[in-house]
């Protein structure tokens, strides 16, 4: 059992020793009135003796309780405890440490385009937080102060998810026994959704992007973007001939992005006749028939597609398209939806009902043009004659 004295100087109380022996040994810890209140300092009496009795019983691992007390006290109290050899504190890593150590962990284990975002989320998260902070600094209130500035310079779609990577380091730490609490965990992501720069690419100007693309290789990325409505770059780079099959009138689609649910790993998808014209045009171009991909030009090159097809659209007349390939792959989701209902457009498109109505559904122009001349009014027959009420007296009768 620890005990408990009153340091007095002049009739004052200054501080509290809190003593115990074990192996012939006394053991002291003196804590300063000025800083601590005999409340805290009784608290703190009753936490050491729980760890003199671990260290006794040979408990190297506390209970639950007892480690979320150790991680409430102040550092200057677990000091005093490590010092007295009842816990073990460890080094404190830097943000520094702890991203890089995190990121170097995750390497062949995630996709190369997921640790190339975490790295943009450390480069976002350094323009606040200095890489030389250690990680116990790093406070509730510091992260909400970090996330409201990155909403005056982000949307709240991108926003959430540089929250969603940063709080995936911090629970790395944790894990790592570096941090006892992830401090991310009371920082809501907040939405996913953003559909601001949505907008329908019409087979107007589809045919526009055609007629001015340069060659044969982008006249199929497009058609594939916005007829096949796959996924660009991630699903257009590992699309191959022998994934084409022209006699059943179908191609199967490779899916990064879904492999890791179970069965959508990949889908089979139409050769609409808009996109079969485009791929037998390429088809027979002379060499083409060697090459395992279908877009084999870009295969030992960057698959950077965005600037390329703005110099596109601005030829085509049609000026900057924010989000293209999203937009021809929501375009595409659309009008399958429509003609062939919401379970084709799941499964040829390759996203579930709740994904397609928060990111996907959009009406177009002619949609509410066609229910703005012919909605269901033109359907309700009208009254005949002598079924109008008539006026009498100033009377409807």
């Amino acid at each position: 059992m620890a005990t408990l004295t009153v340091d007095r100087r002049s009739g004052q109380i200054v501080g509290y020793n809190i003593q115990w022996c074990e192996n012939r040994h006394r053991y002291t810890i003196y804590l300063s009135s000025r800083t601590y209140r005999r409340k805290t300092v009784e608290g703190f009496k009753d936490l050491v003796e729980t760890l003199v009795y671990y260290r006794k019983n040979g408990t190297i691992v506390p209970d639950k309780t007892v480690a979320n007390r150790l991680a409430d006290i102040p550092a200057e109290l677990q000091a005093k405890l490590a010092n007295a050899g009842l816990i073990c504190v460890t080094k404190s890593k830097t943000c520094q440490e702890l991203w890089d150590t995190c990121l170097k962990s995750k390497t062949g284990d995630v996709k190369p385009q997921t640790l190339a975002a975490y790295r943009i989320h450390q480069r976002i998260f350094f323009e606040t937080f200095s890489p030389s902070e250690l990680i116990e600094k790093i406070t509730v209130d510091k992260l909400l102060e970090w996330k409201a500035v990155l909403l005056t310079k982000y949307s709240t779609a991108t926003v959430a998810g540089l929250v969603k990577g940063t709080k995936m380091v911090f629970d790395w730490a944790v894990n790592q026994d570096w941090l006892t609490k992830n401090p991310m965990k009371k920082i809501p992501n907040g939405s996913f959704i953003n559909r601001d720069k949505d907008r329908i690419i019409s087979l107007e100007e589809y045919a526009k992007l055609l007629d001015a693309c340069p060659n044969q290789d982008w006249r199929t990325i497009i058609a594939v973007a916005r007829m096949g409505g796959l996924r660009c770059p991630s699903e257009l780079k590992q699309l191959r001939w022998t994934d084409v099959h022209w006699a059943e009138n179908r191609f199967l689609v490779h899916s990064p992005k879904t492999e890791r649910h179970e069965g959508h790993r990949e889908r089979l998808v139409p050769l609409f006749p808009e996109l079969r014209a485009e791929l037998e045009r390429h088809f027979s171009l002379d060499g083409t028939k060697e090459n395992e991909f279908v877009i084999d030009h870009f295969q030992n090159m960057s698959w950077n597609l965005g600037n390329p097809f703005q110099s596109i659209a601005r030829r085509a007349g049609l000026g900057t398209i924010i989000r293209p390939f999203d937009n021809m792959r929501m375009s595409r989701s659309n009008e399958v939806r429509a003609k062939w209902g919401e379970l084709k457009e799941s499964l040829w498109i390759g996203h579930s009902e709740r994904v397609m109505k928060d990111h996907y559904a959009l009406l177009s122009d002619e949609e509410y043009a066609e229910a703005a001349e012919g909605g269901l009014e033109s359907q309700i027959p009208h009254a005949p004659d002598h079924a109008k009420p008539t006026e009498t007296d100033g009377k409807l009768e």
